[in-house]
This record gives structure tokens, C-alpha cells and sequence, in this order.
């Protein structure tokens, strides 16, 4: 070794940094200035300096290490290694991963949002029922949970970013295929697959993240990164807002290959992962996962890297990163390979092994389903996905009640001999007589003719939604280029009655669909967001998470409370904007501590098993509380409120890690 070097009390090796120097040397930096111009500034105040503190800091820990005789060596290389994080620093790196990792969450949350937003012209374009709108619905929801629980267990396996970069470049891959599939089946088939690869974003980034930063920025800069999912619901409202409206923006090849802005949506929506995805190839490997891995070299290259690129940005590049030694713990794998050493047969060899493992994954799993699993499915069952679904719902339901009450009724009328040259909308006509009557290039929407008569009449060039003939006569008519068919004729006698040419596939209603409110309440409710990601990030270290988890959930209660009093659109999207900007503070806090409770060597496995349940509670949530819409208020109401009290008030019991050193 070089002279210089050094090992302290530890066993942490360190590079002194005193250099041979001339006496009255003086680099130019100095030249000109006293001693006392080089004194601290806040030292005038009482205030110790920054290096102090870390001093004291260090010292402290030391000194409860020494009175902890039977401190691990993993406890150990917790130690060193936030001594190390701390000698690095934050600063360009970390904010340049910030951004990376960050565009990598905001593409989780963009997938949650795609299918709402595309469904109502996907339905019409690819004759969609009732019945595979709900699975498109859900089966992101699905993927998502099954990606979660497998990218988790690989990312502690295979390394952070290894499996970021796959599984963001599945969800890329399918998202751009799921484009342009024609079918129903494709379509849903590459929706599953895309959800698979992008549910593995959320347990890897925030893993991946937390292995970069010492614990006094921990809990701040990991809330911070939280609002990237927002960013994802905003980007997802507003570019839906900007290209789905416009159905020109498209293309088509004949009648079997259809194009339209709807999928240009789609491929929009997976520029954040693509982005990302570019951004990770320029990122390392996360160091601490390489020392649970017996890496040693390829990490202390790593954070060496870190070290430097922080305190280059500052101005600084003369400081030296002096860690020469890491500590090498042993690993389980060591002890793995120690207990297959000592037992007979290679078959009782693996059964050791996969029944050691079992266990040490049993109290990671028992752990997230009975203690933490509750704390996580409560708001992600009431707010984003439960109350998520039930508000837009609940305000179409408000908008098609205001516009059946403007129906206009039509009684006994007889029309001869005239050309309808105008759209119908919103209209009944009952016991009406049409003679000789022409139908030519028309939109036919919400009408319904009954117990009516057509005869000698001609349609032609129609697109209807929601129009049905009940119990009509309909005699030598002739019906061209139209999208009424046979089914739509209900209890209906027809005579001497022909369709020519029939429209085929499903046509999309251009005013039904570009409902300005639904993309306005996504957007506003996202938006929302804001506030609660910012002020959970200030008060993540202050106040601790374990408080900013229970209060928050205690306050989204009585947000939903107030839900009883509201009967109109604005007093429905008030709540929503108000709810949805509480609740959030309970995300970020739940997120911080989970990273925070578990080792590094099963921290993304732990991660992902809680996430995949979130994603389960998603499925039971947008499920019940979609069936109460025009229903009744009391049951999504009181489902909510009872589980964020009953979250809030478990939330209490959860272990505080607010100056707890990432193990």
C-alpha cells in the first residue's frame, strides 16, 4: 500500500490527505488572504461547521457500536457505508439519477392511466362489450401486480438496474406494439405484457434510489422523487386532452387496418419510459447491492465515481476519496455455501438451501401481508384507485342525468315526403308516422323511436350511438351505407325491408367521446397531488414518517366525510383535488419506510411483494366502488372512511426509521 494510508479503529481503510509542502508555500486560491479570511462563516454564530457535525455524528455511532458488543458484520458495513455516502455528499449524480429514476415512476403512473383514457374510443373502435371493457380495465392492474412481485425478487438477484433496464424496455416494446393491434385479443394481450414490465419500476427505482443517499436526505429526496408519479397522471391528462379529441391524426389501410389519434396516445404515453431508458445507460450499477454481492472493487470504482462528480460540480475537485477498505461481511451465500459444504448428497444440499430460503422470504412476506399489507391496500383501495375510479364515474353519471332530463319527446307526429338533413340527438319519438321520408348523411345519437311507422322511406350515410327502433313497423325501406343493424331493431316487423352495404366495425361518436370534463377532472385531481408531494417532503425528516402516515390518512377520512353534502360536478371535483392532495403524503411516507425497514439483500423483494398487493387492492377497488356508481353514495363513503381511520390508526403502530441507517 501506499504510505498515507491508513486503517482507523474500525477496520475502515482511509487515505490520509497531508502532502509534503514548502513552509511558505501558498496556492493561488490562497494567495492574498489571512487566516482569519479562511474562518467559517457561521463560526461568528455559534455554529458548527457541517464537518463537525458529521464528526459528532460518527462519533456517536462509534460509540454505541462499542457499547453494542454484538453489532453483525452487516451492521458493520451499514456503518461504513453511510460514513462513505456522507464523504460523497449529494449532489450532481444523485440529481442526475433523480431525473433518470424519476421518468421511470412517472411511466408507472402514466400506465395507470392510459386504458381510462382510450377506453371510450377503444370500445367503439374494436365493438368492445361491456364485459371486455371491464377486463381491459383491470388487466394492467394485473400485469402491473404480477411484475412487481417478480421484477422485486429479480432486482435483488440480478442487480438494481440491470432489471430496471429490462423491464422498462418490455413495457416500451409491447406498449408500441399494443398500438397497433386491431384485435381485441392482441390488444389485451400486449397491455398485459407492457403492465408486466413496467410493475417492476416502482419496487426497483425507489431500492435503486435510497442505496445513493445518507440518511439526513433520505426521506426528503425520496419524497421528492414521489412526485414524479404525479407528473405521470398530469403528462398522461394532458397529452390525452391534446391528441385523442383529434381523430384525423391518424391513418388507415382500407378497412382492416385502422389508425387513429387514439394510438398515437398510446405511443406518446411510453416516451417517459423510453427516455428513461436512454438515461440508465449512463448509470451505474447500485454500489451497495455489489457489496452484498462480494463486488468490492467494481463499488469502491463506483462510489469513487461519486465522490468525485459531487464535489467536481461544487468546485472542489481536489478532494480526494479516501476510503481504501470496505468491509466484506459475509454474505448469506457464504453461509449458504458453508451449510451445502457440510451436508451429505447434492439432493440434501438443495433442500437445505431452497428451505433456508423459504424461511428467511416467509418473514419478509408474513411481515408485508400481516403488519405492513393493510397500512398500503387502505389508501391505495380508498383513494387512488377506489375513490379514483368512483369520482369520474360518479360524474358522467351527473352529466348522462342532466342529459336525460333534457330529452325532447316527440308524440303522434306525421312526417311526409321530407329530407332530415340534420343530426338527431337526445330525442323520443313515440307512435310517430314516417312517409316517404329520406335520412342522408346524418349523426343519430341517444334517439329512440317507438311503436313508430316507416314506410317507403331511405337511409343513408348514417352513424348513430345509443339508437334503437322499439316495437316499430318499418315496410319497403331501404337502408344504405349505414351502421343500424338488424339488432338495433328491437320487437320490430319488418317488411319488404332491405341493408345495403352495412358499415363495418364500430364508429366512434366525435362528441361523445371528447368529453373535455373527464380529461379536465384526471388532470386537476393529478395536479392536485402537488401540494401534499411537497409538503410531505419538507416534513418527511422534521416530523418523521410514522406521523405524516397516520395523519394524513386521518384527514382523507374526513375528506371523504364531507362526500355525503356534495350533489353537484364542482362540489364532487373539489373533494376529489382536496382528497387527492392529502392522501398523497400517506404514499410517500409508506414508500420511505419500506425502503428504510428491510436489508439491501432482500429490500426490492420486500418492495415488490408490498406493491403487488397494492396493485391487487387496485383490482378489488376500481371493481366494488365502480358497481355503487348511481347506486347509492353511503357504501364507497363509508368503505372509505372506516379503512383510512382504521389505516391511520395502524399506522401508529409501525416502527419509526427516521434516523435509522439503511441496513
Amino acid at each position: 500500500r501506499r504510505a498515507g494510508r491508513y486503517q482507523d479503529q474500525e477496520g475502515y481503510g482511509y487515505q490520509g490527505e497531508s502532502y509534503p509542502q514548502e513552509e511558505d508555500a501558498a496556492s493561488d486560491a490562497t494567495e492574498g488572504h489571512d487566516d482569519e479570511d479562511q474562518m467559517y462563516e457561521g463560526e461568528y454564530q455559534g455554529i458548527p461547521h457541517p464537518d463537525e457535525v458529521k464528526a459528532a455524528q460518527r462519533a456517536a455511532r462509534a460509540k454505541a457500536r462499542q457499547a453494542q458488543a454484538g453489532a453483525t458484520e452487516l451492521e458493520e458495513l451499514a456503518e461504513q457505508y453511510e460514513d462513505i455516502m456522507e464523504d460523497c455528499g449529494h449532489g450532481r449524480f444523485q440529481w442526475s439519477l433523480f431525473i433518470v429514476l424519476g421518468l421511470a415512476l412517472m411511466a408507472d403512473g402514466v400506465e395507470c392511466f392510459v386504458v381510462g383514457f382510450v377506453l371510450p374510443s377503444a370500445e367503439k373502435d374494436m365493438c368492445l362489450s361491456n364485459g371486455e371493457k371491464g377486463m381491459l380495465g383491470l388487466i394492467v392492474f394485473l400485469g402491473m401486480m404480477v411484475g412487481a412481485f417478480i421484477w422485486g425478487g429479480m432486482a435483488d438477484k440480478l442487480g438494481r438496474r440491470k432489471c430496471l433496464i429490462w423491464a422498462l424496455t418490455i413495457n416500451c416494446v409491447f406498449a408500441f406494439l399494443s398500438s397497433f393491434a386491431q384485435g381485441y385479443g392482441f390488444f389485451l394481450f400486449f397491455r398485459l405484457i407492457s403492465g408486466i414490465g413496467i410493475g417492476g419500476s416502482v419496487p426497483i427505482v425507489y431500492s435503486y434510489f435510497s442505496e445513493f443517499l445518507q440518511m439526513d436526505k433520505r426521506g426528503e429526496h425520496l419524497s421528492w422523487l414521489c412526485m414524479f408519479w404525479m407528473v405521470g397522471g398530469i403528462y398522461a391528462s394532458f397529452t390525452a386532452w391534446g391528441i385523442i379529441p383529434h381523430y384525423g391524426w391518424g391513418f388507415s389501410m382500407g378497412t382492416e387496418f385502422q389508425f387513429h389519434s387514439w394510438r398515437v396516445f398510446v405511443l406518446v404515453c411510453a416516451l417517459p419510459a423510453i427516455t428513461s431508458l436512454v438515461g440508465l445507460m449512463f448509470m451505474p450499477e447500485s454500489p451497495r447491492f455489489l457489496l452484498e454481492n462480494a463486488k468490492h472493487d467494481e463499488a469502491w470504482m463506483i462510489l469513487k465515481n461519486v465522490h468525485d462528480t459531487n464535489w467536481r460540480a461544487k468546485g472542489q475537485p481536489e478532494k480526494v476519496f479516501q476510503v481504501t477498505h470496505i468491509k466484506a461481511p459475509k454474505t448469506q451465500e457464504d453461509e449458504f455455501i458453508e451449510i451445502q459444504s457440510a451436508t451429505g448428497t447434492a439432493m440434501q444440499r438443495w433442500a437445505v438451501r431452497t428451505l433456508t430460503l423459504c424461511k428467511l422470504d416467509a418473514k419478509i412476506l408474513y411481515f408485508n401481508v400481516v403488519y405492513c399489507g393493510p397500512i398500503t391496500l387502505i389508501p391505495s383501495y380508498s383513494s387512488y384507485y377506489g375513490l379514483g375510479v368512483w369520482f369520474p364515474d360518479m360524474i358522467k353519471y351527473l352529466q348522462q342525468e342532466e342529459y336525460e332530463s333534457k330529452v325532447k319527446v316527440f308524440h303522434r307526429e306525421r312526417v311526409e315526403r321530407f329530407h332530415f338533413n340534420f343530426s338527431l340527438e337526445n330525442q323520443i319519438h313515440r307512435e310517430g308516422e314516417y312517409i316517404n321520408d329520406k335520412f342522408i348523411n346524418i349523426q343519430m345519437k341517444s334517439v329512440k323511436f317507438e311503436d313508430s311507422l316507416f314506410e317507403d322511406c331511405y337511409f343513408e350515410d348514417i352513424e348513430s350511438t345509443e339508437t334503437i327502433f322499439e316495437n316499430c313497423t318499418i315496410r319497403s325501406t331501404v337502408f344504405y351505407n349505414t351502421d343500424l343493424y338488424e339488432e338495433r331493431f328491437i320487437d320490430c316487423r319488418l317488411e319488404n325491408t332491405t341493408f345495403l352495404h352495412n358499415k363495418k366495425g364500430c364508429h366512434l361518436d366525435i362528441d361523445e367521446e371528447n368529453d373535455v370534463l373527464i380529461y379536465l377532472v384526471s388532470f386537476l385531481g393529478s395536479l392536485a397531488v402537488l401540494p401534499g408531494n411537497i409538503i410531505s417532503a419538507l416534513f418527511m425528516e422534521k416530523i418523521g414518517r410514522v406521523k405524516i402516515i397516520g395523519l394524513s390518512m386521518l384527514i382523507s377520512a374526513g375528506c371523504t366525510f364531507f362526500l355525503f353534502l356534495s350533489f353537484s360536478q364542482a362540489a364532487i371535483i373539489a373533494w376529489q383535488c382536496l382528497f387527492c392532495g392529502v392522501s398523497v403524503a400517506a404514499w410517500n411516507g409508506i414508500e420511505v419506510i419500506t425502503v428504510e425497514l428491510y436489508p439491501a439483500s432482500k429490500r426490492a423483494t420486500a418492495f415488490g411483494v408490498l406493491n403487488a398487493l397494492c396493485k391487487l387492492a387496485a383490482i378489488l377497488g376500481t371493481s366494488i366502488f365502480a358497481s355503487f356508481v348511481g347506486v347509492t353514495k353511503v357504501v364507497p363513503i363509508l368503505l372509505s372512511c372506516t379503512a383510512l381511520v382504521c389505516g391511520g390508526l395502524v399506522a401508529l403502530k409501525l416502527p419509526e426509521t427516521r434516523e435509522k441507517i439503511l441496513q
